[in-house]
This record gives structure tokens, sequence and C-alpha cells, in this order.
């Protein structure tokens, strides 16, 4: 199939304001990725209890754990088969069906993992199973988040992609914040031996139930009038979505995938992995570094959906790029200021955690980045895996540079700041409009 060409700007179209049903797609979909990325987290703050009960007995401790975050990490491994496959059908029949199955493959696993028997009763086959529910999981985050950017962005005018793709950000965001809070209180509700008897399961029974909740919901949700219009016209695509991309969008894949990499070091640096370095570095008490992370990914969830109210008002490249910066001064604001003074570290962190909400721009670059027939699958393909690849490697090479630059968390994501503003230079020079400017043609 022949497709447009992705540098080629396009005419304006004409705007209208955003409606009630607008705002019910964005409400809805923002919480169904919420629930949906808590039912894919939760695992994470319950990964010693899971290491005791599902491996043997006799396991050496720090063997039982490697195991039990090997268990997490292969849901990350399945993000971009899960997401490649789902995206092929989002391009082919549908976004709405890939969307409502999405949060249906998320939904199942978690209440399954709820009511999984342990090693004690099952033996070696409860870590296996446990195993090839987290892949499940991940194959359903890895259609879920391209397929919720595609969807909102869709459904909305052109000229406000930034705060549809902002706020549906900061819907996933806010699932993190909510696997953390809950973690806390099963652990403050119940004792330690009560969370290992049955407390740890709590989480995932509640997550799976509000799941179904979610599948439900969306069934309301129509499908979007970009694709609808396509399928009248006949102008889907009809060869292989993802051939069509790599071999005609190029250049889109590769700015689609740099920018997964500024998004997964501001995510999985300084929001996930910073809470373990402040009490490493600086001596900050485990319970006062998640309180500030609360704090912080609160903050985050905010400043996603201001960063992408902007991306419409002033334009996606100058965000991305001022965002950039922000990310790399606040970032070394809250490692040096807390080196020095402790006790203004949740004021630093809240602050450096809003910087982050640069993410929330980088969908609306990318949604932009592909045309409508083949939007999905690039959107996905670029990244799953760089996310993949990115997310799994950073904290490997993060605590690998600790051993000699005490700094290294900061110097990593300033790093990835630089290349985030060289590629928003490349977005706003001449002839890359279709990716930056404040309300480009998609084609639609």
């Amino acid at each position: 199939m022949s497709t447009p060409a992705p540098l080629e700007p396009q005419p304006p179209p004409a705007q209208r304001p955003l409606t009630a049903q607008d705002a019910k797609t964005l409400a809805l979909a923002a919480l169904g990725g919420a629930l949906e990325f808590y039912d894919f987290i939760i695992f994470v703050f319950f990964t010693a209890v899971i290491g005791q009960l599902f491996f043997p007995p006799d396991t050496p401790e720090w063997l039982r754990q490697l195991q039990a975050f090997g268990l997490f990490a292969a849901g990350y491994l399945a993000r971009p088969l899960g997401g490649i496959i789902m995206a092929h059908f989002g391009d082919r029949s549908g976004r709405k069906r890939m969307f409502a199955l999405s949060v249906f493959m998320m939904a199942v696993p978690t209440l399954l993992i709820g009511a999984l028997p342990t090693y004690a009763t099952l033996g070696y086959a409860a870590p296996l199973v446990l195993l090839v529910l987290r892949m499940v999981q991940g194959a359903a985050v890895g259609g879920e988040v391209p397929g919720a950017w595609v969807f909102v962005s869709e459904h909305v005018p052109e000229h406000r992609v930034g705060f549809a793709c902002g706020t549906l950000t900061s819907g996933l965001t806010f699932g993190i914040l909510l696997g953390s809070l809950v973690a806390t209180a099963i652990n403050k509700i119940y004792s330690p031996a009560d969370v290992l008897a049955f407390g740890w399961r709590i989480p995932f029974l509640v997550g799976g139930v509000f799941g179904f909740f979610a599948v439900f919901l969306r069934r309301w949700l129509a499908e979007t009038p970009v694709f609808e219009e396509m399928r009248q016209r006949k102008a889907l695509v009809r060869e292989l979505p993802l051939k069509a991309v790599l071999r005609g969008h190029g250049v889109a894949v590769v700015v689609s995938m740099l920018l997964t990499w500024v998004l997964t070091a501001g995510i999985v640096v300084v929001i996930l992995m910073t809470p373990t370095f402040m009490q490493k570095l600086y001596g900050i008490a485990p319970a006062q570094a998640l309180e500030a992370n609360s704090v912080a990914t609160l903050s985050l969830t905010l400043g996603c959906t201001v960063f992408g109210l902007c991306a419409d008002r002033f334009g996606a490249g100058r965000m991305l790029g001022l965002g950039c910066l922000a990310l790399l001064g606040t970032t070394y604001l809250l490692y040096r200021g807390v080196a020095a003074a402790p006790e203004h570290l949740v004021p630093l962190y809240a602050l450096t955690g809003f910087c982050v909400g640069v993410v929330g721009v980088v969908p609306a670059v990318m949604v932009r980045a592909f045309p409508a027939a083949v939007r999905f699958s690039g959107l996905s393909f670029s990244y799953n895996v760089a996310y993949a690849i990115f997310g799994g490697l950073t904290p490997l090479v993060v605590t690998l540079m600790m051993k000699t630059q005490p700094l290294a968390p900061a110097h990593y994501v300033a790093g990835l700041c630089v290349m985030g503003v060289l590629v928003a230079l490349y977005l706003l020079s001449a002839g890359r409009a279709r990716f930056a400017a404040v309300s480009p043609s998609v084609s639609r």
C-alpha cells in the first residue's frame, strides 16, 4: 500500500472545541489505563513475599529475590510481541476492539495471580504458571499504552492531541501511585505474617475485579472517527502493517524510539529508582523516601497534563525541548540539594517529578509521526521495542556507573535530556512540521 511521506507538512484542518463526548472518552480511557497499569505494577511491591511463597523454601535468599524479579521482568519482555500483534489487528480491524481486549487480558491474569496456589501446594508448577500469567500481563500492557494514545488522539480535535495524550499518560502514572499506596496500606494494616498468609493476595484480587469493571466501561466507547472514515473509504492498510512501517517510515521509527528512551530515563530512573538511590547515597529512611516518591508521582501526574496542554498551545517540539532542559536542571537540583539539605527531599522531588511530566509530550509527537493507516503498528513497535531495550538496560547501566560516580543517576538523565533537546531541534527544523507543529494535520 502506498502511504504518505511522514515528513510532508499538511494544511491545518478546521478546529472544534472539546465536547462532552470527548471528555467522557478521555476520562474512561485514563481510568482504564490507571487500573491496567496498577495491575501490572502491583507485582513489584510484593516481590519479596512472592519470592518466599512461589519458590522452594531452601532457596538462598539472593536467588529467591532474583527469581522473583525475573518474573517481574518477564512482563516487560512480553510487551513488544503483545504490542505488535495487537497493533496489527488494531490497524486492520479497529482500535476499539484492541482497546477493550488489552484491559481484559490484564484483568484475567491479575485475578488469577491473586487466587493462585503457592509452591507449597503446586510445587514447581506454581512459578511456571505465575510466569505465564506475567507474560500475558506484559502482552496486555504492550497493547494498552500505544493503543490508548492512538485511541484518544483520534477522538479529539487535532489541536487537542497534546492534552489528550497528556491526560492519558497522567492516568497511567496514577496507576503507579495507586499501586504504591495500596501496597503501603496492606503492609500497615496487616502484620508481616498476615501479609505472607493472605494479605498479598488482596491487591491482585481487587485489581482483577476493577479490571473487569474497566472492561465494562470501555463497552460504552465508540470506534475512533479516523478509523471509521478509513473503513468507509476502504483505505485500510492491505499489507502487513508492520512491513509498511519499516519500509516507509524509518525516520518516524527512529524518532519515536529515541523519545521512548528519554521517557524511560524519566520514569525508570527518577520515579522508580531514585527512592532506593536516596537511601543508599544520603541515608534517607525508607519510609521517608517512599513518602517523597508518592508526592513526586502525584506531581508527575499533574505535570503530564500541564505539558500536554502547553504542547497544544506552543507546539510539541518546543515543549519537548523546554521540558527536557527543565528535567535536566531539576534532576541535578534534587541530587545535589538532598546531599546538602536532606530535609528538602519532598519539595525537591515534587518539583523534579513535575518536570518528568514532559513524558506527556512524547506520545503527542509519536502519534503525529505515522499516518493513520499504520499509526497503531508504528507507534507500538517503536515504543515497545525501545522500552524493552532501554527500560531493561537502564537499571543495570546506572547501577554500574554508580560504582565510580555517585551522581550517575543525574548524569544519565541529563545525557538523555540533551538527546531529547536535540530531537526537539530536529523536529522544529524546516520540513519536520508533521511531528511538532501546534496543530498539524495528521493523516486522519
